[in-house]
C-alpha cells in the first residue's frame, strides 16, 4: 500500500512495515546492507501531519515511525525515528495493528497528536505517565470499532 494509505487509514500504534522491493544484500557487504536497511524496516505509527503550506511551497502530507532505541543502563541515550512523505515510492503494510484494551498515551501539541507509549492497560499507562513525567498527556483505549472511527475512547490523564 502507499504512504497515502497509511495515512489515511493506519491507526497510531500500528506497526508499519516498509520496503523498496530490492533483495536483501549478503552481510559481508556492509555499505550496501547499511543501505539497504534505510529503505527497507519496521516501525510503530507515532505520529500522522497534515500537509503543511508555506509561502513558496506546501510540504507533503507526513508520519512518523518510532524504530526503536538505543539505552545504556536503563537510560535511553538516542531514539531512532524516521518520517515518510505521502510521495514516498517506498511500499508499505501494516504488519499489527494495536490490540483492543491496550491504551495509547498521546501528546498533543502543535494541532498533531503524537503517542508517546502503547500499554497493555490503563494502570500500565498511568504508571507510565508517572514515571516519565508527561503532565499534558491523555489516554486512549483501543476499541473493536477502532476500523469504523478515527479513534478510541478519550480517558483523562
Amino acid at each position: 500500500m502507499s504512504a497515502t494509505t497509511i495515512i489515511d487509514t493506519a491507526p497510531l500504534g500500528a506497526l508499519i512495515r516498509y520496503t523498496d522491493g530490492s533483495p536483501k544484500p549478503p552481510a559481508r557487504f556492509t555499505k550496501k546492507l547499511a543501505a539497504w536497511e534505510r529503505s527497507n524496516g519496521v516501525g510503530r505509527l507515532v505520529k500522522k501531519e497534515p500537509p503543511r503550506p508555506y509561502a513558496t511551497w506546501t510540504a507533503p502530507a507526513s508520519f512518523t515511525l518510532h524504530e526503536g532505541n538505543f539505552a545504556s543502563d536503563g537510560v535511553i541515550l538516542v531514539t531512532i525515528m524516521r518520517s515518510h512523505s505521502a510521495d514516498s515510492a517506498l511500499v508499505f503494510e501494516v504488519a499489527e495493528e494495536p490490540k483492543p484494551g491496550q491504551v495509547r498515551v498521546l501528546l498533543d501539541f502543535g494541532g498533531n497528536t503524537e503517542l508517546l507509549h502503547l500499554a497493555e492497560s490503563v494502570t500500565a499507562a498511568e504508571l507510565w505517565i508517572a514515571k516519565e513525567g508527561y503532565r499534558n498527556a491523555r489516554l486512549e483505549i483501543v476499541t473493536d470499532e477502532e476500523g469504523e472511527r478515527a479513534g478510541g475512547e478519550d480517558l483523562a490523564a
